[in-house]
């Protein structure tokens, strides 16, 4: 299992970080974040005594928190870490006013979570004003709205015939992926710089096009072949992800250029085939 180390700056203090490369995850130094929340100068204790205070956490701790190593002024050691669902656990349990936001930030997305339920347009509407709010263009919405669509019509297909979501799921997707771009979704991820971020989101038009044309092929093979057992799945999500591979070798061989690029809603794109608007730095220069 493959961790890098980094810290992070809360209010300007240290916290110390994990990414885990296997599971894709970020895990924060447990005793690092209540110390910051608290201003405590034994957070080792106070977590002791927060935890006899919830029997709840108390029971789950164990689930929690992971044990890691890492470095310490007293050399490497092993400090208890949490993932982010286990670190907004812990705050829910720190009565302390630095908490406060945490919490009311963590009911106000609990409330619209809820309400996304309830109506599902919401949730459509809350990823176009997140998109524009990332910088995204219009063109480039439209096109990932489409594309979380076909995705959707693909899963369907998937669990019609009894697949789980999961290893199943990240397996085939694997199949499309590697079939019409040469790459896992991590290789993928990696050759963009990504760590924690959606791949679809750092996907330019060209790359979502294919990609849909993959999904879209597979989906469309499995209804009319009606796959049994698994290594069927397997075999249709390479055709399907052939057929988007055949595509981008030719249009790579009529235009002379890449399709699949490394660039990452990160960059600054001043090029309308492109994802990203100008960054405000580019704008501020032409004025």
């Amino acid at each position: 299992m493959e961790k890098q180390e980094s810290i992070k700056i809360f209010e300007e203090k240290r916290i110390r970080t994990l990414w885990d490369e296997e599971q894709e995850k970020w895990y924060f130094s447990v005793v690092d974040v209540v110390q910051v929340l608290t201003g405590s100068v034994n957070p080792t204790d106070y977590l002791k005594k927060m935890r006899k205070r919830d029997p709840e956490l108390y029971k789950g701790w164990g689930q929690i928190v992971t044990p890691l190593y890492t470095d310490t002024s007293g050399g490497r050691q092993k400090l208890n870490f949490a993932d982010t669902r286990g670190i907004l656990r812990i705050i829910q349990s720190i009565p302390s006013l630095k908490a406060e936001p945490f919490k009311l930030w963590m009911a106000q997305v609990a409330s619209e979570r809820l309400d996304q339920y309830q109506d599902p347009e919401l949730s459509i509407n809350q990823a176009m004003q997140d998109y524009k709010r990332l910088g995204y263009s219009d063109k480039w919405i439209n096109q990932r709205l489409k594309s979380i669509e076909v995705r959707k019509e693909l899963t369907d297909e998937w669990k019609r015939h009894g697949l789980q979501e999961g290893v199943h799921f990240a397996t085939l997707t694997d199949v499309i992926y590697k079939s019409w771009s040469d790459m896992t979704a991590r290789e993928y991820k990696k050759f963009k710089g990504l760590k924690k971020e959606n791949l679809r989101d750092n996907m330019t038009n060209k790359e979502l096009v294919l990609n849909m044309l993959a999904e879209i092929s597979t989906k469309e093979i499995s209804e009319n072949s009606e796959p049994v057992t698994f290594d069927d799945h397997v075999d249709i999500a390479s055709q399907g992800g052939e057929v988007a591979r055949n595509a981008r070798l030719e249009l790579e061989a009529k235009t002379g250029k890449p399709v699949i690029s490394a660039l990452n809603s990160r960059s600054e794109y001043q090029n309308d085939e492109l994802f990203i608007k100008e960054s405000n730095n580019s704008k501020e220069e032409r004025k």
